[in-house]
């Protein structure tokens, strides 16, 4: 966590019958990392720190994946807990309700929002093309036209 970096290097999926299970890829194949903002890397270091202090506790036995985030028995959480959980934070903080998986999308927004390039928010989002993040978050473009204008007017102005 040194370098602020997360890297996507495999997939966890629910399978009937076996459980979680780690497919050695990603959805689209490809690797990717993802660089964390300051604040994130801060909390994930202090996290770890205290994970590792409850599995040295507990033995090895607890957490045998090196997961990053485990439920009480040191395995993956179940996703419906995981939701269950966000929708209890979201009412705590007095939000509207949403799904877990928006929080995706308003990154993305947020992203193109603020001008970031379309392709970093296209490889922070692990999309195989930028043409498919283009799509997807088109409505947020629109807004840009202002900007693209008020860029153009000035540079013709010097």
């Amino acid at each position: 966590m040194e370098n602020r970096k997360i890297y996507i290097r495999s997939t966890a999926c629910v399978v009937k019958g076996e459980g979680v299970i780690i497919k050695n890829s990603t959805k689209n194949g490809k690797e990717r990392s993802i660089i964390m903002g300051k604040s994130l890397s801060e909390f994930l270091k202090k996290h770890w720190n205290k994970h590792k202090k409850t599995k040295k506790a507990l033995g090895e036995s607890f957490n045998p994946q090196n997961l990053v985030f485990t439920n009480s028995k040191g395995h993956f959480f179940d996703a419906r807990d995981l939701c269950r959980a966000y929708k209890k934070a979201l009412k705590t903080a007095g939000l509207p309700n949403s799904r877990l998986h928006d929080l995706r999308h308003t990154h993305a927004t947020i992203l193109l929002q603020n001008n970031v390039h379309p392709k970093v928010a296209s490889e922070r989002l692990g999309h195989s093309k930028v043409s498919i993040t283009l799509d997807l978050y088109s409505h947020v473009l629109p807004t840009l036209q202002d900007g693209a204008v008020t860029v153009f007017d000035a540079a013709l102005d010097q």
